[in-house]
Protein backbone atom coordinates (compact mmCIF):
# COMPACT_ATOMS: atom_id res chain seq x y z
CA UNK A 1 0.00 0.00 0.00
CA UNK A 2 1.23 3.43 -0.66
CA UNK A 3 2.22 5.57 2.23
CA UNK A 4 0.45 8.24 1.21
CA UNK A 5 -2.86 6.57 1.05
CA UNK A 6 -2.18 4.56 4.41
CA UNK A 7 -1.24 8.05 6.26
CA UNK A 8 -4.46 9.00 4.94
CA UNK A 9 -6.77 6.29 6.32
CA UNK A 10 -4.78 6.33 9.34
CA UNK A 11 -5.33 10.21 9.74
CA UNK A 12 -9.24 9.42 8.92
CA UNK A 13 -9.48 6.60 11.37
CA UNK A 14 -8.28 8.86 14.21
CA UNK A 15 -10.56 11.87 13.04
CA UNK A 16 -13.48 9.07 13.11
CA UNK A 17 -12.48 8.20 16.62
CA UNK A 18 -12.29 11.35 17.69
CA UNK A 19 -16.05 12.84 16.16
CA UNK A 20 -17.12 9.39 18.36
CA UNK A 21 -15.77 10.31 22.09
CA UNK A 22 -16.92 13.52 20.98
CA UNK A 23 -20.59 12.31 20.68
CA UNK A 24 -20.45 9.94 23.68
CA UNK A 25 -19.09 13.23 25.38
CA UNK A 26 -21.81 15.12 24.55
CA UNK A 27 -24.34 12.70 25.28
CA UNK A 28 -23.29 11.57 28.75
CA UNK A 29 -23.18 15.69 29.45
CA UNK A 30 -26.48 15.94 27.82
CA UNK A 31 -27.35 12.73 30.35
CA UNK A 32 -25.77 14.71 33.62
CA UNK A 33 -28.25 17.48 32.76
CA UNK A 34 -31.39 15.67 32.52
CA UNK A 35 -30.94 14.15 35.86
CA UNK A 36 -29.97 17.27 37.42
CA UNK A 37 -32.90 18.83 35.78
CA UNK A 38 -35.13 15.93 37.20
CA UNK A 39 -33.58 16.36 40.86
CA UNK A 40 -31.39 19.70 41.35
CA UNK A 41 -30.35 18.93 44.50
CA UNK A 42 -28.31 15.25 43.13
CA UNK A 43 -24.97 16.85 43.09
CA UNK A 44 -26.04 19.82 45.45
CA UNK A 45 -26.32 18.03 48.58
CA UNK A 46 -24.26 15.61 50.92
CA UNK A 47 -26.41 11.67 50.86
CA UNK A 48 -28.65 11.59 52.89
CA UNK A 49 -28.80 9.32 55.78
CA UNK A 50 -29.62 5.33 54.75
CA UNK A 51 -33.30 4.74 55.44
CA UNK A 52 -34.60 1.22 56.75
CA UNK A 53 -36.27 -0.89 54.07
CA UNK A 54 -38.85 -1.92 56.77
CA UNK A 55 -40.96 -0.32 59.49
CA UNK A 56 -39.24 -0.27 63.36
CA UNK A 57 -40.47 -0.21 66.35
CA UNK A 58 -38.50 1.95 68.48
CA UNK A 59 -39.64 1.29 72.45
CA UNK A 60 -38.16 2.99 75.11
CA UNK A 61 -38.61 0.82 78.52
CA UNK A 62 -39.10 4.51 80.68
CA UNK A 63 -38.66 7.77 80.14
CA UNK A 64 -35.63 9.55 81.43
CA UNK A 65 -36.00 11.61 84.34
CA UNK A 66 -40.07 10.85 84.60
CA UNK A 67 -40.71 13.59 81.76
CA UNK A 68 -42.54 12.16 78.85
CA UNK A 69 -43.55 13.33 75.27
CA UNK A 70 -46.39 11.84 73.50
CA UNK A 71 -46.49 9.32 70.44
CA UNK A 72 -49.23 9.26 68.87
CA UNK A 73 -49.02 9.28 64.74
CA UNK A 74 -45.77 8.82 63.26
CA UNK A 75 -43.64 11.55 65.27
CA UNK A 76 -39.99 10.60 63.62
CA UNK A 77 -42.05 11.56 60.53
CA UNK A 78 -43.97 14.48 61.32
CA UNK A 79 -41.24 16.27 63.47
CA UNK A 80 -37.68 15.15 62.05
CA UNK A 81 -38.56 13.83 58.32
CA UNK A 82 -37.34 10.27 59.34
CA UNK A 83 -38.95 7.45 57.67
CA UNK A 84 -40.26 4.18 58.60
CA UNK A 85 -39.86 4.89 62.18
CA UNK A 86 -42.25 4.65 65.27
CA UNK A 87 -41.95 5.22 69.09
CA UNK A 88 -43.59 3.72 71.92
CA UNK A 89 -43.50 3.76 75.60
CA UNK A 90 -46.02 0.85 75.76
CA UNK A 91 -43.90 -2.01 77.48
CA UNK A 92 -47.06 -4.07 76.36
CA UNK A 93 -45.39 -4.21 73.01
CA UNK A 94 -41.93 -6.09 74.12
CA UNK A 95 -42.73 -8.81 71.84
CA UNK A 96 -42.92 -6.96 68.79
CA UNK A 97 -40.17 -4.36 69.47
CA UNK A 98 -37.10 -4.17 67.14
CA UNK A 99 -34.94 -1.94 69.59
CA UNK A 100 -35.61 -1.52 72.98
CA UNK A 101 -34.08 1.40 74.99
CA UNK A 102 -33.13 1.85 78.83
CA UNK A 103 -32.02 4.64 80.04
CA UNK A 104 -29.34 4.44 82.66
CA UNK A 105 -30.36 6.73 85.71
CA UNK A 106 -33.40 5.19 86.10
CA UNK A 107 -31.76 1.22 86.15
CA UNK A 108 -29.35 2.53 88.40
CA UNK A 109 -31.70 4.48 91.17
CA UNK A 110 -33.94 1.21 90.94
CA UNK A 111 -36.91 2.89 89.47
CA UNK A 112 -36.64 0.59 86.49
CA UNK A 113 -35.33 -3.14 85.74
CA UNK A 114 -34.45 -4.82 83.08
CA UNK A 115 -37.67 -7.42 81.64
CA UNK A 116 -34.61 -10.27 81.77
CA UNK A 117 -37.96 -12.44 82.93
CA UNK A 118 -39.83 -12.30 79.65
CA UNK A 119 -38.69 -14.29 76.48
CA UNK A 120 -36.22 -11.65 74.66
CA UNK A 121 -36.97 -11.86 70.34
CA UNK A 122 -33.63 -13.43 69.04
CA UNK A 123 -33.39 -10.09 66.76
CA UNK A 124 -34.60 -7.91 69.11
CA UNK A 125 -31.84 -5.80 70.02
CA UNK A 126 -31.37 -3.30 73.51
CA UNK A 127 -29.43 0.13 73.73
CA UNK A 128 -27.92 1.15 76.69
CA UNK A 129 -28.69 5.33 76.68
CA UNK A 130 -26.98 7.53 79.55
CA UNK A 131 -25.97 11.11 79.05
CA UNK A 132 -24.06 11.12 82.30
CA UNK A 133 -19.86 11.20 82.92
CA UNK A 134 -18.96 7.63 83.64
CA UNK A 135 -18.49 9.23 87.70
CA UNK A 136 -22.08 9.62 87.52
CA UNK A 137 -23.21 6.24 86.31
CA UNK A 138 -23.53 3.13 88.28
CA UNK A 139 -23.94 -0.46 88.91
CA UNK A 140 -22.38 -1.29 85.71
CA UNK A 141 -21.10 -4.63 86.31
CA UNK A 142 -24.21 -6.61 86.24
CA UNK A 143 -24.79 -4.91 82.71
CA UNK A 144 -22.65 -6.83 81.24
CA UNK A 145 -23.32 -9.61 78.40
CA UNK A 146 -26.73 -8.02 77.69
CA UNK A 147 -26.95 -4.76 75.86
CA UNK A 148 -26.01 -4.38 71.90
CA UNK A 149 -26.10 -0.97 71.58
CA UNK A 150 -24.54 2.35 73.22
CA UNK A 151 -26.05 5.93 73.10
CA UNK A 152 -24.84 8.54 73.96
CA UNK A 153 -22.56 12.00 73.84
CA UNK A 154 -19.74 10.33 73.11
CA UNK A 155 -18.44 10.09 69.57
CA UNK A 156 -17.84 6.35 69.56
CA UNK A 157 -20.88 5.47 70.65
CA UNK A 158 -22.82 3.06 68.44
CA UNK A 159 -25.62 6.20 68.47
CA UNK A 160 -23.81 9.58 69.03
CA UNK A 161 -26.38 12.52 69.82
CA UNK A 162 -24.77 15.25 71.49
CA UNK A 163 -26.13 17.89 73.62
CA UNK A 164 -25.58 19.98 70.58
CA UNK A 165 -23.51 20.37 67.15
CA UNK A 166 -22.51 23.10 64.78
CA UNK A 167 -23.11 22.89 61.74
CA UNK A 168 -22.36 24.99 58.32
CA UNK A 169 -24.47 28.04 57.57
CA UNK A 170 -23.94 31.60 59.29
CA UNK A 171 -26.98 33.95 60.72
CA UNK A 172 -24.60 36.88 61.57
CA UNK A 173 -27.33 39.09 60.36
CA UNK A 174 -29.61 38.14 63.78
CA UNK A 175 -27.12 38.39 66.19
CA UNK A 176 -24.87 41.34 67.32
CA UNK A 177 -23.07 41.39 69.94
CA UNK A 178 -24.06 43.22 72.75
CA UNK A 179 -21.57 46.26 73.36
CA UNK A 180 -22.41 46.81 76.97
CA UNK A 181 -22.33 44.29 79.71
CA UNK A 182 -23.52 45.11 83.31
CA UNK A 183 -21.35 42.07 84.34
CA UNK A 184 -18.18 40.34 83.59
CA UNK A 185 -18.39 36.92 84.27
CA UNK A 186 -21.79 34.43 85.30
CA UNK A 187 -22.13 30.91 86.31
CA UNK A 188 -25.42 28.78 86.88
CA UNK A 189 -24.76 25.67 89.11
CA UNK A 190 -27.52 23.83 91.14
CA UNK A 191 -25.34 20.96 92.21
CA UNK A 192 -21.99 22.10 93.86
CA UNK A 193 -19.69 19.77 94.64
CA UNK A 194 -16.29 21.11 96.41
CA UNK A 195 -13.91 17.96 95.33
CA UNK A 196 -14.83 18.79 91.48
CA UNK A 197 -12.19 20.80 89.49
CA UNK A 198 -15.23 23.33 88.62
CA UNK A 199 -15.38 24.31 92.42
CA UNK A 200 -11.65 24.99 92.67
CA UNK A 201 -11.19 27.04 89.45
CA UNK A 202 -13.84 28.57 90.82
CA UNK A 203 -12.58 29.38 94.25
CA UNK A 204 -9.03 30.71 93.08
CA UNK A 205 -10.91 33.00 89.84
CA UNK A 206 -13.36 35.01 92.03
CA UNK A 207 -9.89 35.96 94.25
CA UNK A 208 -9.49 37.84 90.73
CA UNK A 209 -12.46 39.33 89.23
CA UNK A 210 -16.47 39.30 90.32
CA UNK A 211 -18.89 36.46 89.40
CA UNK A 212 -22.49 36.85 89.76
CA UNK A 213 -23.71 33.00 90.60
CA UNK A 214 -27.34 31.43 90.36
CA UNK A 215 -28.62 28.39 91.04
CA UNK A 216 -30.29 26.55 93.86
CA UNK A 217 -26.58 26.55 95.43
CA UNK A 218 -27.04 29.40 96.21
CA UNK A 219 -30.40 29.82 96.15
CA UNK A 220 -30.80 32.04 93.47
CA UNK A 221 -32.26 29.61 90.63
CA UNK A 222 -33.62 30.98 87.49
CA UNK A 223 -36.65 29.85 85.70
CA UNK A 224 -36.31 28.93 82.18
CA UNK A 225 -37.70 31.83 80.87
CA UNK A 226 -34.98 33.56 82.66
CA UNK A 227 -31.55 31.45 82.24
CA UNK A 228 -30.33 33.01 78.79
CA UNK A 229 -31.38 36.86 79.21
CA UNK A 230 -29.78 36.84 83.10
CA UNK A 231 -26.82 35.16 81.29
CA UNK A 232 -26.90 37.50 78.54
CA UNK A 233 -26.15 40.74 80.43
CA UNK A 234 -22.26 39.22 81.26
CA UNK A 235 -19.76 39.00 78.48
CA UNK A 236 -18.47 35.78 79.97
CA UNK A 237 -20.20 32.46 81.07
CA UNK A 238 -18.47 29.83 83.14
CA UNK A 239 -19.23 26.47 81.25
CA UNK A 240 -17.25 24.69 83.71
CA UNK A 241 -18.50 20.44 83.09
CA UNK A 242 -19.07 18.49 86.65
CA UNK A 243 -16.54 16.25 84.96
CA UNK A 244 -13.68 16.26 82.92
CA UNK A 245 -14.63 13.09 80.35
CA UNK A 246 -13.89 12.00 76.51
CA UNK A 247 -16.45 13.82 74.54
CA UNK A 248 -18.61 15.17 77.54
CA UNK A 249 -19.62 19.30 76.73
CA UNK A 250 -23.35 19.41 77.96
CA UNK A 251 -25.42 22.26 77.60
CA UNK A 252 -23.68 24.23 80.32
CA UNK A 253 -21.65 25.37 76.77
CA UNK A 254 -24.65 24.78 74.09
CA UNK A 255 -27.34 26.45 76.05
CA UNK A 256 -26.05 28.07 78.33
CA UNK A 257 -23.16 30.34 77.17
CA UNK A 258 -24.35 30.03 73.16
CA UNK A 259 -27.68 30.53 72.86
CA UNK A 260 -27.54 33.41 75.86
CA UNK A 261 -24.97 35.39 72.88
CA UNK A 262 -22.00 35.26 75.60
CA UNK A 263 -18.37 33.92 75.33
CA UNK A 264 -18.13 30.17 77.04
CA UNK A 265 -15.02 30.07 79.44
CA UNK A 266 -14.62 25.88 79.58
CA UNK A 267 -13.48 23.53 81.50
CA UNK A 268 -13.78 19.95 80.54
CA UNK A 269 -12.14 17.98 77.81
CA UNK A 270 -9.42 18.86 75.52
CA UNK A 271 -8.70 22.42 73.77
CA UNK A 272 -9.18 19.85 70.89
CA UNK A 273 -12.40 18.41 71.82
CA UNK A 274 -14.08 21.63 72.01
CA UNK A 275 -12.59 22.88 68.42
CA UNK A 276 -13.93 19.78 66.86
CA UNK A 277 -17.21 20.16 68.02
CA UNK A 278 -17.78 23.99 69.55
CA UNK A 279 -17.74 26.88 66.41
CA UNK A 280 -14.23 28.06 65.49
CA UNK A 281 -12.83 30.61 67.69
CA UNK A 282 -16.12 30.66 70.24
CA UNK A 283 -14.62 29.84 73.48
CA UNK A 284 -12.02 30.29 76.10
CA UNK A 285 -10.10 27.54 77.47
CA UNK A 286 -9.25 27.28 81.14
CA UNK A 287 -6.14 25.15 80.57
CA UNK A 288 -4.74 27.34 77.95
CA UNK A 289 -3.41 29.51 81.19
CA UNK A 290 -0.82 28.89 83.81
CA UNK A 291 -3.14 29.82 86.50
CA UNK A 292 -6.76 31.40 87.49
CA UNK A 293 -4.63 34.88 87.72
CA UNK A 294 -3.28 34.87 84.32
CA UNK A 295 -7.03 34.05 82.97
CA UNK A 296 -8.74 36.40 84.97
CA UNK A 297 -6.19 39.31 83.74
CA UNK A 298 -7.10 37.98 79.98
CA UNK A 299 -10.84 38.22 80.69
CA UNK A 300 -10.57 41.79 81.78
CA UNK A 301 -8.65 42.63 78.55
CA UNK A 302 -10.31 41.20 76.47
CA UNK A 303 -13.99 43.10 77.71
CA UNK A 304 -11.84 46.12 77.58
CA UNK A 305 -11.35 46.02 73.73
CA UNK A 306 -14.83 45.30 71.94
CA UNK A 307 -12.89 44.43 68.79
CA UNK A 308 -10.53 41.35 70.50
CA UNK A 309 -14.35 40.25 72.46
CA UNK A 310 -16.58 40.74 69.15
CA UNK A 311 -13.80 38.11 67.18
CA UNK A 312 -15.33 35.41 69.99
CA UNK A 313 -18.52 35.83 67.22
CA UNK A 314 -17.18 35.75 63.93
CA UNK A 315 -18.29 32.27 63.84
CA UNK A 316 -21.87 33.61 63.67
CA UNK A 317 -20.63 34.15 59.37
CA UNK A 318 -20.26 30.74 58.82
CA UNK A 319 -21.61 28.47 61.55
CA UNK A 320 -24.45 28.27 63.76
CA UNK A 321 -25.42 25.85 66.18
CA UNK A 322 -28.42 23.61 66.74
CA UNK A 323 -29.13 21.89 70.28
CA UNK A 324 -31.24 18.07 70.98
CA UNK A 325 -33.43 18.37 74.01
CA UNK A 326 -36.21 17.00 72.86
CA UNK A 327 -36.02 13.00 73.84
CA UNK A 328 -38.62 12.11 70.96
CA UNK A 329 -35.23 13.39 68.34
CA UNK A 330 -32.84 11.07 69.71
CA UNK A 331 -34.70 8.24 69.41
CA UNK A 332 -35.65 8.99 66.16
CA UNK A 333 -32.19 9.05 65.35
CA UNK A 334 -32.20 5.17 66.16
CA UNK A 335 -33.54 4.53 62.88
CA UNK A 336 -30.85 6.62 61.26
CA UNK A 337 -28.32 4.82 62.55
CA UNK A 338 -29.92 1.17 62.20
CA UNK A 339 -28.91 0.04 58.69
CA UNK A 340 -25.06 0.48 59.35
CA UNK A 341 -24.95 -1.05 62.74
CA UNK A 342 -23.88 -4.13 63.83
CA UNK A 343 -26.24 -6.91 64.29
CA UNK A 344 -24.00 -8.96 66.24
CA UNK A 345 -22.75 -7.23 68.85
CA UNK A 346 -22.68 -7.09 72.17
CA UNK A 347 -20.94 -5.45 75.21
CA UNK A 348 -19.83 -8.03 77.46
CA UNK A 349 -18.01 -5.66 79.34
CA UNK A 350 -20.11 -2.24 79.41
CA UNK A 351 -18.27 -0.68 82.37
CA UNK A 352 -14.59 -0.92 80.33
CA UNK A 353 -16.38 0.90 77.13
CA UNK A 354 -17.88 3.26 79.86
CA UNK A 355 -14.70 4.10 81.17
CA UNK A 356 -12.34 4.22 78.23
Amino acid sequence: MPFDLKHARLAAMKRYRCRALLVLSSLSALLCIFYIFLDPTLYLQDPQPAVPQRNLSILLWRWPFGRSYRLDGDKCLEMYNIHRCFLTDHTSTFSTADVVVFHHQELKEGLSALPLHLDRPASQHWVWLSMEPPVNNANLTPLSGIFNWTMSYRRDADMYIPYGKTVLGGDAQSFQAAPNRSCLVSWVVSRFRPQQARAAVYRSLKKYIPIQVYGKWNNKPLSDKKLLPTIAKCAFYLSFENSEAKDYISEKLWRNALQAGVVPVVLGPSRATYEAMAPPGSFIHVADFKNTADLAAYLKQVAADRQAYEEFFQWHHTHRIKTFTDWRERLCQICVHFPGLAASRVYQDLESWVHS
